[in-house]
C-alpha cells in the first residue's frame, strides 16, 4: 500500500462523511432526530437496510467462505424474498399506523409493559454485542494486513461512527448509507471483472467454471436431509424465522423503513432488498470462487494470515510447518497438472480422460484441505503449549490478502475504503437504534416521561456515545470466531426467536394474554439458551425454538392462567 492508496482512503471515506453531516439538519425534536422527518424515498430505505446488513463482515468473510467452502453459503438467503413480502403485507402498516419510534412500542399497546420491556432489553442485549463484532471484525483484519495497531484501528473506526450517528441521527445515517453502498458496489464489480480478465488468460470462462466444478465449489443448492449441516435446503427454512425477526422487530432494520415518506415507500425500500439481496450474495460469494480460480494458475498461500505463517516460522514447529508446506507445493503442482490434462481431455472430447482427471483434481482439493487442516492444528498445538494467541482461522484473510497483493494501487485504498464504510454503516445503524430504543422504551417511558423534545434529542445523543463504547469495550476484547458472518448470525439467533414469538403472539394469538407472553418468553429464551451452551443443533435451529417456545409456553399459561367459569 503506497501514497496513492492512502490519500485515495482518507479522501474516500471521509468526503462522503463530510457530504452525510453536510446535508443533515440538525433535529430538535425527537421525531426529525429518530426518523429523520419521514423525508426517505424508497430507494434510500432500500439501500440503507441494504447497508444496515452487509457489514464489513460480509465483505471480509463471505468470499472467504466461498473459497474454502464453496458457494453452499447462499443457501442461507434463499427465504428472505419470502420475509421481506410478510413484513410489508404485516409489520409495516402496524408500525405507520401506530406511529411508532421503535417496534416495541407496539408490545406495550397489544400487552403490557413488562413485555415491551423484556422485549426491548433482549434486543439491547443482542444488538450492543453486535456492534462490537461489526467494529472488530474490520479492525483485527485490517491491522493485521496492514501492520496496524489493532486497539487504534478499533479506536477510529468506533469514533467516526459516534460522531456522525450522534450529530446527524436517522438521517445522517441515511445520507451516508447511500453513498456507502454506491461505492462499495462499484468497486466489488470493478474486482470481478479483474478477476475475470485474470482467470481467462489460460483457459475461458466455461473451462474456469468446470475446474471450479470439479473442484466441488458451484454447488448452491443441497437438497440432503441433515439436521445437522448449518447450510442446506431445509436449514434455510429455518434462517426464514432469523430474517422476519431481523427485519421485521430488530430496530436496527425497522428503524431504516418506519422513516420512509410511506408504507408505499418502506414497502418498496424492503422489496428492492428482497429483490437484490439474494442476488448480490451470489455475487460476492463467486468473487470468492473467482480467486479461486486465480489461485490455481498460482501457488495459493497454505494459511492467508501472513502475520500468523511469520509467527510460526520462528516457534518451535517450524520444522514442521516447513515439511507441511513441501507437501503443499507439491499437490498444488499436482493439482495444477491434472487441471491442465482435463482441460484438454474436454477439448479433445475424451470423456473417460475427463472422468479420470476430474477425480484426480477431486482428490487433490481433499489433499490440499487435509494440509491446511493441519496447519491449523498445528497452530492450536502452539497456542495451547506454548500460550500463544495465534487465529486458526483464515478464511475471513482470503479476500483481503489477494486485494493487498495483487490490485493496482489506488484501487487497494478504494477498496480499504469499503471496508471501513461497511464497518462504519452497520455500526451507524446499530448505535441509531440503540439509542432510540434506549430513549424510547426505557428511558422515556419508565424513567422520564415528562421531558421535552429538546431533552429527548439530547439524551438519545448521549446513548448513542453510551451504545458507542460500550461497543467499543466489546471491540477492544473481541477475538476472532470460526467466521465471522457466522458468528453475528449466531449471537442473532440466540435471542431473535423468542423477539420473534412475541410479535407472532401479539399479530395473530388474539385471546393470549400479557402474562402468559411474558413468562412464555422468558421459559422460551431459558430453553434456547440452554440448547446453545449444549450445541446440539446448528444455530439456525434456535430461531425455531424460540419462536416455538413462545407459541407454545404462551398457550400451555393460558389454561393454567384461566380462571373457572362460574
Amino acid at each position: 500500500m503506497n501514497n496513492i492508496d492512502w490519500i485515495v482512503m482518507s479522501l474516500t471515506v471521509f468526503v462522503i462523511i463530510g457530504y452525510g453531516l453536510y446535508r443533515t439538519k440538525r433535529s430538535e425534536d425527537i421525531h426529525g432526530y429518530l426518523l429523520g422527518g419521514n423525508e426517505a424515498k424508497w430507494w434510500t430505505v432500500g439501500l440503507s437496510v441494504m447497508a444496515t446488513q452487509a457489514s464489513a463482515i460480509t465483505f471480509l468473510s463471505t468470499p472467504g467462505q466461498a473459497y474454502h467452502d464453496g458457494m453452499g453459503f447462499a443457501q442461507f438467503y434463499l427465504m428472505l424474498p419470502v420475509a421481506m413480502i410478510i413484513i410489508c403485507i404485516t409489520f409495516i402498516p402496524l408500525y405507520y399506523k401506530l406511529k411508532v419510534y421503535t417496534a416495541y412500542q407496539f408490545l406495550e399497546e397489544r400487552f403490557d409493559l413488562k413485555t415491551r420491556s423484556f422485549t426491548a432489553s433482549l434486543f439491547l442485549i443482542q444488538r450492543g454485542i453486535a456492534a462490537g463484532i461489526t467494529i472488530y471484525a474490520p479492525s483485527i483484519v485490517l491491522s493485521t494486513v496492514m501492520g496496524w495497531d489493532l486497539k487504534s484501528t478499533v479506536i477510529i473506526i468506533g469514533l467516526i461512527s459516534i460522531l456522525y450517528t450522534m450529530s446527524g441521527g436517522t438521517k445522517a445515517v441515511h445520507v451516508t448509507h447511500k453513498h456507502q453502498m454506491i461505492v462499495i458496489l462499484l468497486s466489488l464489480f470493478v474486482i470481478f471483472f479483474i478477476l475475470i480478465n485474470h482467470i481467462t488468460q489460460d483457459y475461458s470462462l466455461l473451462e474456469n467454471l468446470k475446474i471450479a466444478k470439479a473442484a466441488d465449489k458451484l454447488e448452491v443448492i443441497d437438497f440432503t436431509f441433515d439436521i445437522n449441516e448449518r447450510y442446506n435446503i431445509w436449514s434455510s427454512l429455518a434462517a426464514l424465522f432469523l430474517f422476519l425477526s431481523y427485519f421485521g422487530t430488530d430496530q436496527s432494520q425497522v428503524q431504516r423503513y418506519i422513516s420512509g415518506r410511506s408504507i408505499k415507500e418502506s414497502r418498496l425500500g424492503l422489496i428492492m432488498n428482497g429483490i437484490m439481496k439474494v442476488p448480490l450474495q451470489l455475487f460476492i460469494l463467486s468473487l470468492g470462487v473467482l480467486v479461486f480460480l486465480f489461485y490455481q494458475s498460482r501457488e495459493a498461500p497454505i494459511f492467508f494470515n501472513s502475520q500468523v505463517l511469520s509467527e510460526i516460522k520462528q516457534s518451535s514447529k517450524a520444522e514442521e510447518f516447513s515439511l507441511l508446506e513441501g507437501t503443499y507445493t507439491e499437490l498444488v503442482g499436482a493439482k495444477a497438472q491434472n487441471q491442465k490434462n482435463y482441460i484438454s481431455a474436454m477439448r479433445a472430447g475424451n470423456q473417460g480422460e475427463e472422468q479420470k482427471y476430474r477425480a484426480m483434481i477431486i482428490d487433490n482439493v481433499q489433499q490440499e484441505r487435509a494440509v491446511r487442516d493441519e496447519v491449523k492444528a498445528l497452530i492450536n498445538t502452539l497456542n495451547e503449549s506454548e500460550g500463544t494467541k495465534m487465529e486458526s482461522n483464515d478464511k475471513d484473510y482470503v479476500f483481503i490478502s489477494f486485494i493487498l497483493n495483487y490490485l493496482p494501487n489506488g484501487l487497494i485504498g478504494l477498496l480499504l475504503a469499503v471496508i471501513f464504510f461497511a464497518a462504519m454503516s452497520s455500526t451507524a445503524s446499530e448505535l441509531n437504534a440503540l439509542a432510540a430504543t434506549t430513549t424510547v422504551d426505557i428511558y422515556k417511558r419508565s424513567i422520564n416521561p415528562n421531558g421535552s423534545d429538546e431533552h429527548y434529542v439530547k439524551a438519545s445523543k448521549a446513548w448513542t456515545v453510551m451504545w458507542g463504547f460500550i461497543g467499543l469495550l466489546f471491540a477492544l476484547s473481541g477475538n476472532l470466531f470460526e467466521n465471522l458472518i457466522q458468528f453475528v448470525n449466531i449471537v442473532g439467533s440466540v435471542f431473535y426467536g423468542t423477539i420473534l414469538g412475541i410479535f407472532l403472539v401479539g399479530f395473530y394469538r388474539k385471546h393470549l394474554k400479557a402474562n402468559e407472553t411474558f413468562f412464555g418468553a422468558v421459559l422460551s429464551q431459558i430453553i434456547v439458551v440452554i440448547v446453545f451452551w449444549l450445541d446440539v443443533l446448528p444455530y439456525l435451529w434456535l430461531n425455531v425454538i424460540g419462536v416455538a417456545g413462545v407459541l407454545l409456553f404462551s398457550e400451555i399459561l393460558s389454561l393454567i392462567f384461566a380462571r373457572p367459569q362460574t
